[in-house]
């Protein structure tokens, strides 16, 4: 067994509480958060994200793992500490919003004068180097995570590869730690430089983006001429070239991710021709006004959301494809009533929360629903969807 490291995770959400986790099996963690309830949730032994696996490792593992508000406590004596914070697209800007991993470098470098700091929060391309010049530290370095929610932890212990934004000894240390943590073998290890990395990051995500934007046009086209959408993707989709995954149509593409990096990554090319990557952020507009025009052709008085959050297993609905849908449908004047049990207010962007799944299905006309479930099949003839395979 190697030596067992301090190692500080800063933030709490789907990266860092996985991330957390893994390196707690075999290292004394700390996850740092600003929010109370999550650090008490930790405390407790409760998971702060939906994700069955990461429940199950602290209910049944001997994890090294504590949370804590205060930060000095967090980064004192630390190893490694993984900045994890969130960061979003700003539209003011243009650019990706950092401050929060800024801040927390800034914080770190003063309080640990030899912890690695390695970002795990996805940031803009030259992000690394500009805080390494900014702060004249060699001590931050970049690595890329490939999560999937609700299935975030799983994805750590089984990952498709590591990749660390830097050659240092310490950089190889960290790529250790994760691999010594991880369930799977012969997990490919890839070095780079931190720039380097941050661009695998955000054009793997933009990739993902652009198939889900590409059957999703497919799937507007076989609509718009009455045609049978998955026979023509079962056809396409069994050129093993193309494959039959990532497939199934939706409203556009969201969560996290992906919204946001296809527009960071499109900020990135200020100086670089593109047509692409315009399309990309562009196509999942163009689908949402598709399938907005859609419903509103049925010309319904009052429309139901049903779940706001868009993946199976999942709690998250920030930047959901279907909130898109909703904010065309109130412009035009339509009632919109939302079912999602995540969401305990009254109102949700201006629209009735319903508690009753039976009342909000009896009040709406037309129930807009992701995927389809046995929840609605009481009501099946009110129900668009484009699920046409029943899987993410």
């Amino acid at each position: 067994m190697s030596q067992r490291r301090k190692i500080t995770v800063v933030g709490t959400g789907y990266v860092g509480m996985s991330m957390a986790v893994l390196l707690a099996q075999h290292n004394e963690v700390v996850a740092l958060d600003i929010e109370p309830a999550r650090v008490a949730d930790i405390q407790a032994g409760r998971s702060t994200v939906v994700d069955a696996d990461i429940q199950m490792f602290l209910d049944e593992k001997d994890l090294s793992l504590t949370a804590t508000l205060e930060a000095a406590e967090a980064y004192a004596g630390a190893d490694f500490i993984v900045v994890a914070t969130p960061t979003d697209y700003d539209p003011e800007t243009n650019y990706f919003d950092t401050s929060s991993v800024e801040s927390v470098i800034e914080q770190a470098l003063g309080a640990n004068s030899t912890a690695m700091i390695v970002v795990k929060s996805t940031v803009p391309v030259g992000f690394t180097a500009s805080m390494k010049e900014k702060f004249s530290t060699d001590r931050i370095i970049f690595s890329p995570e490939f999560l999937r929610e609700g299935r975030a932890l799983h994805d750590n212990l089984h990952p498709s590869r590591i990749i660390i934004g830097s050659e240092l000894p310490h950089a190889r240390d960290f790529a250790h730690l994760l691999q010594s943590g991880a369930q799977a073998s012969d997990i490919e290890i890839l070095f780079m430089r931190a720039t380097e990395a941050e661009a695998v990051k955000l054009f793997a995500n933009t990739y993902l983006a652009m198939r889900v934007s590409f059957f999703n046009e497919l799937d507007s086209y076989g609509m718009a001429l009455g045609l049978d959408t998955r026979s023509i993707i079962n056809g396409v989709s069994l050129d093993p070239r193309i494959g039959d995954y990532y497939n199934n149509p939706s409203f556009g593409y969201g969560g996290y991710c992906l919204p946001k990096d296809t527009k960071q990554l499109l900020a990135n090319y200020d100086k670089v021709p593109q047509n692409l990557i315009q399309a990309i952020v562009e196509a999942n507009t163009t689908r949402k006004d598709f399938i907005a025009e859609q419903i509103i052709a049925r010309q319904p008085k009052v429309v139901g959301i049903y779940r706001l959050a868009m993946k199976a297993a999942s709690d998250n609905f920030r930047a959901s494809a279907v909130q898109g849908v909703m904010r065309r449908l109130t412009e035009q004047g339509i009632e919109v009533l939302v079912y999602e049990p995540l969401v305990e207010e009254a109102q949700f962007s201006g629209s009735e929360v319903v508690a009753d799944l039976a009342l909000f299905m009896a009040r709406s006309d037309v129930i807009i629903a992701n995927r389809m479930v046995d929840d609605l099949a009481a009501v099946v003839d009110k129900v668009f969807t484009r699920d046409l395979f029943g899987s993410d």
